[in-house]
Order: structure tokens, then sequence, then C-alpha cells
């Protein structure tokens, strides 16, 4: 296993999780009829790195790739993004994953024994997630293998005793859990962490939630928690269940092409308001800002086109 030095900046944010080639059509139309397609690359926790940076914030992603030329074309693609790849290994013997998006139809993955699934604890011993200022995960990497979810278990441990803060994003992925695991699992994981975010779609499916407030009332503790509903806005509760501020802003009217990636999105800038010290208005405009452009392509990062 090995790694590529890029220095840079000192990162302000640092993400962890699996990033993968993305084959999507040029155009926003069904794989089953489309001719040409484009090869990009997505995956949720370097796409927040990615946007960030983007915004101005030193940011760096923490993954693993297969020691092959799909691989190195991740890392060269979220390097040229103005992002830090220093602490992304390469892994021989495993490949890097690959998913296809097929505009309103969802997403196709092939990930299983990738790269990225074999990360540990140990592998990321040497990074230094307390030195950020906040540390970015999310429910799918947990969902990879029984050593990723170790490994986000053991991170959220460590980022706890710092001075970081730790971001989560619920982030449900259905095809990678097993009936019944992961709407425990996920509960048990945003508990853990400062900020979370969450669909309420998703909280829905997951734990039954109708509304923001109800999802606040599962997670009572945090000190933010930033609740998304489509089209219609995204609430933040900002101090405890019995202390809160609330703050809500609509959406921007959009006629959405593809939804997938505009969740990062929306976190990034977020993130990064947030880490500007912007109010809690100002952050959630932040995030509909960044994902509204997201939500009108086929790619989950819309500045970057890979020829």
């Amino acid at each position: 296993m090995t790694s590529t030095a890029t220095p840079g900046p000192h990162p302000r944010l640092i993400t962890l999780g699996e990033t993968m080639v993305l084959i999507t059509p040029a155009r926003a139309e069904s794989l089953a009829v489309a001719d040409d397609l484009r090869l990009h690359v997505g995956g949720a926790e370097s796409n927040v790195a990615t946007h960030a940076a983007a915004l101005g914030v030193p940011s760096a992603w923490v993954g693993a790739v297969g020691d092959d030329v799909l691989g190195e074309r991740v890392r060269s693609v979220i390097a040229r993004r103005g992002v830090d790849v220093q602490w992304v290994t390469s892994v021989p013997g495993a490949p890097t994953g690959v998913y296809f998006k097929d505009p309103g139809n969802g997403v196709l993955y092939y990930r299983r024994g990738s790269a990225a699934s074999r990360m540990t604890a140990e592998s990321v011993a040497h990074v230094p997630f307390e030195s950020a200022d906040v540390v970015h995960v999310s429910g799918i990497t947990p969902a990879l293998s029984a050593s990723c979810a170790a490994l986000t278990d053991a991170l959220i441990t460590r980022v706890g005793a710092s001075t970081a803060l730790l971001s989560f994003d619920v982030n449900h992925r259905v095809p990678l859990w097993g009936p019944g695991i992961a709407a425990p699992a996920l509960l048990a994981l945003a508990r853990r962490a400062d900020l979370v975010f969450v669909g309420l779609d998703e909280a829905g499916s997951l734990w039954g939630c109708a509304t923001a407030d109800e999802v606040r009332t599962l997670l009572p503790d945090l000190s933010r928690l930033v609740v998304k509903d489509g089209a219609v806005g995204a609430t933040e509760f900002d101090g405890t269940a019995t202390t809160d501020v609330t703050t809500f802003v609509p959406a921007i009217p959009t006629d959405v092409v593809e939804p997938i990636g505009a969740g990062d999105a929306f976190a990034a800038g977020y993130l990064a308001a947030l880490l500007a010290d912007a109010d809690a208005e100002a952050r959630l405009r932040a995030g509909h800002e960044r994902a509204h452009p997201v939500l009108l392509s086929t790619s989950d990062f819309v500045t970057e086109r890979t020829p």
C-alpha cells in the first residue's frame, strides 16, 4: 500500500471515504439509449472536499484506490480540483470502484472488494485528523466492509477527543446495507457527531420521521443538525433540543435534472460558510447555492469535465 504526497496548505477540512470512477451519459438520457458517455470521478466525501476547495477552503481527501490506471485517474482528477491527496493510498491487487449514473433511474455500483473497502483504522493512523477544523465522514463508509465500520468508529472516537468538529452526513445507500441494519447503525453514528446532515426522505425511510422536528427529537444532543427537505428547503437546529435556535431557508427553485451529488455540494457550501463564521441563514443559503448547479447537471461536480 503506497501513498502519494501532494504538498499544500494545511487543510482546514479533511474528508474520508471511497471515490470511484463515474461513467455517465453526456446528456440527460438513460443509459439504455445513450451512445455518448463521459468518464468522471465521484464519491460523496471527495465531492465535499472538491466543492469546499473550489470555495477557497484548504481541503484534503483521505481514501484508497487500486494500484491501477483508474486509481491514478481518480487521484489526479481530485488533485487537479485543488484537493490535497497526500493521504490517498494505492492498494495492489484491489480494484478501484466504478459506478454508472443512469439519469432518472438512479445509480449502478460496482465496488465490491474495492481498495477503499479494505481501509482500516491502522491504514489512516498517520493522518492528522485532529489538526483540522472539520473532519467530514458519511454513512457510506461503515457499510463498505467490517474493517471500514471499525475505521469509522475509531475515527469518530479520535476526532471526538480533539478540538476538530466531526461532521457526519447520514447518506443512506440502501444496496450497501442488510435488512434492518442501517437504521440503528446510522442513528448511533449520528448521535456521536457534532454536526449531522440528513435528508428528510432518508430520515423517514430509516427512522419513520415525517418532519424536521421529529428528526431533532431523535438527535436531541447534537450541537448542530441540518435537515434537508429537497425542493422545500433546509432547517438548521443549533444548540440542544431544549435550547434550540431553529432556522429555515427555502430551496432555490430548480428544474432538477439529477439530484445525486447535490447533497454533497450542499454540505460543502454549508461547511465553507461555517468556517467563515457565517450565521445560520447564510450557512443554509450557501448550501443551497452550491447544490443548485449540481441539480441541473448529470455530473456530481459541474465545474470539472474530464476528457
